[in-house]
């Protein structure tokens, strides 16, 4: 198992900056407001031989004794208990502050080796400041500057030296992943809290808890899924400020990274039209779906209610039919464990590929219950179909007549596919062409008079 760095400090410090500029990736949001990164972040670092984990977390903040504080604050001790080394950042142009101090006293009954960073030290006059730092008790300052990677060779440098030599990581063959999105407080934390046993997310009855898109990777029957737990989504038109259009952003490359997405609908809201909405940012990215109704437990049950909403559901979101319509409820458990085993089924079969032979015996006998049209006298003729991508299983149609493919007749093309290779909680795309034209042979002569004939360019 590869050693674990956690970054701890107070909020707006540039943890997250150093987060991305040790990562080399952007991969947490940054952004001038305090408290943007809340849960706790992790990602895999390889530098030559090293290799570790690095937790980015939320402002560590002793004095605050709100919902929020107090739930950041619980994410960052969980950081400091499993790191093997802590970065103790800390702000060079603010000067050593009484929450240093506290923070300080907390890091050292950890007993954990912590190295203690100033960042933001840009220019004479915050260098002439850093020895101040010494007298919170540390053998050794390391002035930084995330955002301009100054001194971070050095810093890097000593945490290699601190760290023993880890095993760069290897992305499992068959791992899925999976990003669960949604409007604003649906439970999309709360589900992944539940499906992996701990409480790895902050949850709070207050929409927006969660900003950064953060993976969390479990082992379910020996495979390896990736949970990407995102922002929720709000209507254009409520986002009051930058950091929030970036956290949309951020949540919709998810679904690009994602192989399945669970979207996330409030049973007590039912299908609104930022749902809509999403489920067409899922249907455009061609990605496997799982419509979930969660807060399954808060609805007054009745005769046949569940069967009534499911198809409300559906009526919705006819454009996603594909996907399944599970209820459940993240806060009680119910049918929870079912999603893991969908998860499985579906990433499958996400990857499939049909042989050539196989797909074409399928597209004669749907055509015989069901031609398509022809144009005039001319009767269309199918030449052949051959799948060229999967994830999701992409197939291409050769005709005569490519016109009289009308919308309708290749989404009924399309399920019937679906249905005949079992494919029927992903996507699936067909594309259909015109005969491929050779180019007719040119002729030619040789030197010795005999007429040849020579293919075209």
């Amino acid at each position: 198992m590869n050693p674990v760095v956690a970054i701890i400090g107070r909020p707006n410090v540039g943890k997250s900056t150093l987060f991305n500029t040790i990562a080399r990736r952007n991969i947490a949001i940054v952004h001038d407001l305090a408290g943007v990164t809340r849960d706790r972040n992790y990602t895999e670092v390889t530098l030559g031989s090293h290799s570790f984990t690095l937790i980015d977390t939320g402002g560590f903040d002793q004095a605050g004794e709100d919902d929020f504080a107090r739930q950041v604050r619980e994410q960052a001790e969980f950081a400091i208990e499993e790191a093997d080394l802590i970065l103790f950042l800390m702000d060079g142009t603010e000067g050593l502050l009484h929450g240093d101090h506290d923070i300080s006293r907390r890091l050292q009954k950890s007993g954990k080796p912590v190295l203690y960073v100033v960042n933001k030290v840009e220019g004479r006059s915050l260098e002439d400041g850093v020895p101040d730092f010494y007298r919170i008790g540390a053998e050794a300052i390391y002035p930084i500057s995330a955002k301009h990677k100054t001194g971070i060779a050095d810093l890097i440098a000593e945490i290699l030296a601190r760290i023993p030599e880890g095993t760069p990581p290897q992305q499992a063959a068959e791992e899925i992943v999976c990003s669960i999105i949604g409007r604003p407080n649906v439970g999309k934390s709360s589900l992944i809290n539940r499906l992996t046993g701990q409480e790895r997310f902050m949850v709070s009855e207050y929409a927006g808890t969660t900003r950064d898109p953060v993976d969390t990777v479990m082992r379910y029957h020996d495979r390896v899924i990736r949970f990407i737990d995102t922002a929720g989504i709000r209507r254009k038109s409520s986002l009051g400020y930058k950091l929030e259009r970036f956290c949309e952003l951020m949540a919709l490359k998810s679904i690009s990274r994602s192989a399945l997405c669970i979207l996330m609908i409030d049973a007590c809201d039912g299908v609104t039209t930022y749902d809509a909405r999403l489920a067409a940012q899922i249907y455009e990215r061609s990605r496997a779906c799982i419509v979930a109704v969660n807060k399954w437990d808060l609805i007054e049950k009745k005769d046949k209610s569940y069967e009534h909403f499911i198809r409300d559901v559906r009526a919705k979101l006819a454009f996603i039919d594909f996907a399944p319509v599970v209820a459940l409820s993240a806060l009680t458990g119910q049918r929870v464990r079912a999603i893991l085993d969908m998860i499985l089924d579906i990433g499958q079969r996400y990857s499939l590929r049909i042989a050539t032979a196989d797909v074409n015996r399928a597209i004669q006998e749907i055509c015989a219950h069901h031609p398509p049209p022809g144009l005039g006298r001319q009767r269309t003729k199918i030449y052949y179909i051959t799948q060229v991508s999967t994830a999701p299983p992409v197939f291409k149609l050769f005709t005569n007549h490519p016109r009289v493919f009308t919308t309708a007749y290749i989404k009924y093309l399309e399920r019937s596919l679906r249905e005949r290779f079992k494919l029927d909680c992903i996507p699936l795309c067909l594309q259909v062409s015109g005969r491929v034209k050779q180019d007719r042979p040119e002729r030619t002569t040789s030197r010795h008079g005999k007429v040849t004939r020579k293919k075209g360019a």
